[in-house]
């Protein structure tokens, strides 16, 4: 092998190496489990999402409600899931906090993930019949989630206690506040991807792994990576939300379409690629880090191994 060769299959494996640990970092950050928060009441807004007055208000509600029937209904909104499970974050943060009395419980939790466009309403046992998760569902689905979408906060939290304490005490109580026909019409409250981690992680190796393929060769071949470039717009643009949800897609999609200019432009000034590109246009093969190029034309290529 000369030197030029040796180099280039150095400068191939190490940007291969490059690219497999920003992928790893990538998902792992998205692996985070998010933490339990500490219980600070019967409102825990850590994403500050509900106002002085209506925390006030609600928590009077609340407070009214357990020492009539002894139901503990606690609150708590954060700003992220940080890729973990609704349903499983919920879970863990109703038994962390021990809600409901020993022996009943009666315990309920309302989760609002509003950076997920998550709502969880988390019933503990001794009052899933009187809360089930039907009326839990429906509560989310018509009272709470197209006051989210108009961006009030504080009317969706307060229209579901209302709900979820008027079952709880026998008198299912009609929305105070209806909506404007305009309101109601509104688009669904999106979710996003709502899945286990290890199918994410397997899921996020097929789909990064292809797309990643193939944007590693677009770097590294003169001509028709430009092609590939904009072929893989779309891909990039779409398949991430399965793993990561609009908002991680949408990071990835940016990132993808800065880096790939600016590392075609830093390899054009390599001499191998240089030589590589003067050979493609003269013999129409070409030598690039141990593999063999072969172009029949603008825009069709060929990979086989040397």
């Amino acid at each position: 092998m000369t030197a030029g060769a040796f180099r280039s299959h150095t400068f191939v494996s190490a940007f291969l190496c490059c690219f497999a640990a920003a992928l790893f970092t990538f998902a792992a950050a998205w692996a985070q489990v998010a933490e339990v928060p500490y219980l600070t009441g019967r409102i825990t807004d850590n994403a500050e999402i509900l106002s002085p007055e209506t925390r006030e208000h609600i928590t009077e509600m609340l407070k009214a409600h357990e020492e009539a029937n002894t139901d503990q209904i606690a609150i708590l909104t954060v700003p992220s899931l940080e890729g973990g499970r609704l349903e499983e974050f919920a879970a863990r943060v109703f038994q962390s906090w021990q809600l409901g009395e020993k022996g009943k419980d009666n315990g309920v939790l309302l989760l609002v993930s509003p950076g997920d466009r998550r709502i969880r309403i988390e019933v503990g046992s001794g009052l899933k019949g009187k809360l089930s998760e039907v009326v839990a569902g429906r509560i989310i689905r018509d009272l709470m989630t197209p006051r989210f979408n108009q961006g009030d906060y504080n009317l969706g939290v307060e229209a579901g206690v209302h709900a979820i304490i008027g079952h709880l005490e026998g008198n299912e109580q009609p929305d105070a506040a209806p909506l404007k026909k305009e309101q109601a019409k509104s688009e669904p409250f999106f979710e996003g991807p709502d899945l286990p981690i290890f199918e994410r992680i397997l899921i996020g190796s097929f789909v990064f792994g292809i797309i990643g393929l193939f944007t590693i060769i677009g770097v590294l071949t003169p001509g028709v990576g430009w092609f590939l470039y904009l072929f893989l717009i779309p891909f990039w643009a779409m398949f991430p939300i399965i793993v990561v949800g609009t908002r991680g897609a949408f990071i990835l999609l940016i990132t993808y379409l800065v880096c790939f200019p600016v590392a075609k432009l830093v390899l054009a000034r390599a001499r191998w690629y240089r030589e590589a590109k003067a050979d493609l246009k003269s013999k129409g093969v070409a030598q690039i880090g141990g593999f063999t190029v072969r172009t029949g034309g603008r825009s069709r290529s060929s990979w086989s191994s040397s």
